[in-house]
């Protein structure tokens, strides 16, 4: 076991005998991975801070249940995955009317649609190519997104693939393979899309 998961398995069992000082070290630690990576998963700041404040609220709920059979970061993906596909069958289901206003304390106000385009900002910190593999990414079905996200860009190997997602390892290579194929047809299908 690496010494960061032993440090994780102590602050784990601490924070299940009710300690929140260890339980909000964990958080610490392993926020800025899970913001990270729900980012990579919804492409929106706010979308993200949304599913990492849920996930960390499920962790907090289910610690007691942590029996350390993979490591504590392993978990957090699982949690994070989940609150992220969670999200996406709520929005899927949730129509809202672009004529529609919000009432607050100060008053009513109009419903602002923001445009999840690439600001400027982003698009000279973006390479060109990067942003089309990402728009391409995006096609993807939710559970292929979070496979490819995991594996190419947090590094994940397949066995904490296998662990995050509860998956035999065989099924998570045969899934990552059909991402990955079904990411090559987004991008040969839409070339224009991905040009240079």
């Amino acid at each position: 076991m690496a010494e960061r998961d032993q440090e994780d398995q102590i602050l784990v069992n601490r924070a299940q005998q009710g300690d929140r000082a260890a339980f909000n070290v964990l958080v610490r630690k392993h926020e800025a991975k899970a913001y990270q990576y729900a980012f990579r998963l919804t492409r929106s700041a706010d979308e993200a801070a949304d599913v990492v404040a849920d996930a960390f609220v499920r962790v907090y709920n289910a610690i007691g249940n942590f029996k350390g059979q993979s490591a504590f970061s392993t978990w957090i993906y699982r949690i994070v995955t989940n609150c992220y596909l969670d999200a996406r069958k709520k929005d899927k289901g949730r129509t809202t009317s672009l004529e529609s206003t919000i009432i607050t304390e100060d008053g009513e106000i109009e419903r602002q649609i923001e445009d999840p385009s690439p600001n400027p900002h982003q698009e000279m910190e973006l390479s060109e190519r990067d942003e089309r593999v990402q728009e391409a990414i995006s096609m993807l079905p939710d559970y292929q997104r979070a496979m490819i996200v995991m594996y190419h860009s947090e590094e994940m190997s397949y066995e904490d693939i296998s662990a995050a997602l509860d998956l035999p390892i065989g099924t998570v290579k045969s899934r990552l393979n059909r991402a990955r194929i079904s990411l090559r047809d987004i991008l040969v299908r839409h070339e224009e899309l991905f040009r240079r």
